[in-house]
């Protein structure tokens, strides 16, 4: 679940970004682009201690 949601979270970074180049402006400011990379990254490496944390359990490590 939390790397699903870091997924989509950076796919709406990676959105708002491609319409700031394409010239079509951003939603986002620097501050909300940041905050947005910010919360992906933190659902990602919650995902990634999770997954690690079910693997441990399962093997009996």
């Amino acid at each position: 679940m939390f790397l699903w949601s870091a997924v989509a979270i950076f796919v709406a970074f990676f959105a708002n970004v491609a319409m700031g180049a394409f010239g079509n402006g951003g939603v986002l400011g620097d501050v909300g682009e940041m905050l947005v990379l910010f919360a992906a990254s933190i659902l990602f490496v919650a995902g990634i201690l999770k997954r690690e944390a079910d693997h441990k359990n399962k093997n009996g490590s």
